[in-house]
């Protein structure tokens, strides 16, 4: 028998637990109610984005990790084409994965959330 929580569960508990902090967190794509995996697209201040993923170890357990990271730059024009080249890349992830949530939250210090003390 599986242990997992259900996806829907967990997205809910992440959303609640980041707004009883004073934060924002919204669900950008819905995936399977049950059994569907979870990106979370973290954000502090609305500033530059990371995507998380679960991804299975050796040992079988499935932890958090980074996929991605949206570069930063002071200028507009290459902030606007890092912004455009991160959505992307999550669209296509939902596109290849259709029981993909995609979660947002937007709060001081996200990655407290899923226990990585980044």
């Amino acid at each position: 028998m599986d242990d997992r929580l259900p996806a829907h569960l967990e997205v809910s508990g992440l959303i609640r637990a980041v707004e009883a902090e004073g934060g924002f967190g919204m669900v950008l794509s819905k995936g399977e109610r049950d059994a569907g995996t979870i990106m979370l697209v973290l954000l502090e201040k609305g500033g530059s984005a990371r995507a998380y993923e679960r991804m299975p170890g050796l040992d079988g357990t499935r932890a958090w990790h980074c996929t991605r990271r949206q570069e930063e730059s002071a200028d507009f024009g290459e902030s606007l084409t890092a912004r455009l080249a991160f959505s992307d890349y999550v669209e296509r992830r939902g596109t290849h994965d259709p029981d993909l949530w995609v979660v947002e939250l937007d709060v001081a210090k996200p990655e407290r959330f899923i226990g990585l003390g980044v």
